[in-house]
């Protein structure tokens, strides 16, 4: 091989290994472009969830009406007649949410004129459609004033009515990860798949969603909530109650102010001890958005929030009651957890329970009648009638609660 044919070889060389970290070079950008791109469309719709949500709490907070607000006010007149037709103890039994797991106690049940039920996973297991339809029906004819007919029906580990399959083929998934396959148009079409769903079998309440800002797997509602941060979880609730206003099934957010990483209030006390400025600035954007987009309910958690009320759980607190009606100006039906969880009976007696949660300022009182409970359908009625008459709490209160739930059920279209 001649000289100059070895300088065109190693020529060719050099140019190949120029031309291949050449190739090299684009494949990384085109790489690195794509996922920048990704990248950047990612946060683009992050910051269109934020902008959404920022605009969404300008709006709560310039104090002007939005046609999605309640406006129970406007059927206060008819409920004020409807009460006319009830006894005092009547009254008083619209306050109750009952739960139960049979129709075994029906008898003594409907004797009582309670102002609704909420459902357990036993009273639908093995039932067909028609059953559940004839029970809730059979419910319903005997009460003066049509029931609140209620389930915890939040999807994953939480699916009181789908968990039977001679309703329906599969559960309901859980919102995040309804979220995180199909995103808000996933939310969107889920609550109005629910709602038909449960409206169907005579259902009218679901006690969801789940607004509660939890990111860490450690976080005892964590699998429940959507394990997002506040702006995507404000626009969470913001699409189940916009999606709702579709159907006849009306949904409470829960579990106010905000469950955060606190620990598990069926079984023991739990102490919530976040600043008020962390709760305020971020747990409360949820519930501030639903509330603006029409939430007609919202439930109120046993947590004892110590920066805000360091003596009650928040069920029982006047303070977040006050934090609730006027900093987040809601106008609804504000529903405790139900008052047979540990964080409750541990520390109070039935009748304490009743009584600090009407002064408190709830609306609805969920009591769950078993084996295991301290109090009984008559105990429920009396333990109020004995607060009134003690002045721990007046009838003009009861009356004015009862009246809200009563307005309700014009606004929803139940009377």
């Amino acid at each position: 091989m001649n000289k100059k044919q070895n300088n065109l070889i190693k020529y060719k060389r050099k140019t190949l290994i120029i031309l291949s970290i050449i190739a090299l070079i684009l494949i990384i950008g085109v790489f690195t472009l794509a996922i920048n791109i990704k990248r950047q469309t990612k946060a683009e719709k992050e910051q269109e969830v934020i902008k959404e949500a920022s605009q969404n709490k300008d709006v709560l907070e310039s104090k002007e009406d939005n046609s999605n607000k309640l406006k129970l006010n406007n059927y206060m007149q008819k409920a004020e007649e409807k009460l006319k037709e009830l006894t005092e103890d009547e009254v008083i039994a619209q306050l109750f949410l009952v739960g139960t797991h049979t129709t075994s106690d029906f008898e003594k049940l409907k004797e009582k004129q309670f102002g609704g039920y909420l459902f357990f996973a036993d009273f639908f297991k093995d039932k067909t459609e028609k059953q559940i339809q004839n029970e809730i029906n059979e419910f319903n004819g005997v009460s003066k004033i049509p029931l609140l007919i209620a389930v915890d029906e939040e999807g994953g580990n939480v699916v009181r009515v789908s968990s039977n399959k001679k309703l329906i083929s599969e559960p309901f998934k859980y919102s995040s990860e309804i979220y995180q396959n199909g995103g808000f148009e996933g939310i969107r079409q889920d609550t109005i798949n629910k709602s038909k769903f449960l409206s169907n079998l005579g259902i009218n309440l679901n006690l969801a969603p789940v607004v509660d800002i939890c990111e860490k797997e450690t976080d005892y509602m964590y699998k429940r909530s959507l394990k997002q941060g506040k702006e995507i979880t404000a626009t969470f609730a913001k699409t189940v109650i916009s999606a709702s206003k579709e159907s006849n099934v009306s949904y409470a957010l829960k579990h106010f102010p905000g469950y955060g990483n606190n620990v598990d209030t069926h079984k023991t006390t739990s102490t919530d001890e976040r600043s008020y400025e962390d709760i305020y600035d971020n747990d409360l954007e949820p519930f501030r958005v639903g509330i603006e987009e029409g939430a007609e309910a919202v439930l109120i958690s046993h947590n004892i929030v110590t920066n805000i009320d360091p003596q009650n759980p928040a069920s029982l607190s006047t303070k977040i009651h006050k934090l609730l009606r006027e900093d987040l100006k809601f106008e609804g039906i504000i529903i405790t957890d139900a008052m047979n969880m540990g964080a409750i009976v541990n520390e109070y007696t039935a009748e304490e329970a009743i009584i600090n949660a009407i002064s408190a300022g709830n609306d609805i009182i969920i009591v769950t009648i078993n084996k295991a409970s301290k109090e009984n359908y008559e105990d429920i009625i009396k333990a109020v009638k004995t607060g009134i008459s003690n002045g721990k709490i007046t009838k003009e209160d009861i009356y004015k609660k009862a009246k809200n739930i009563i307005a309700w059920k014009y606004y929803k279209r139940m009377l």
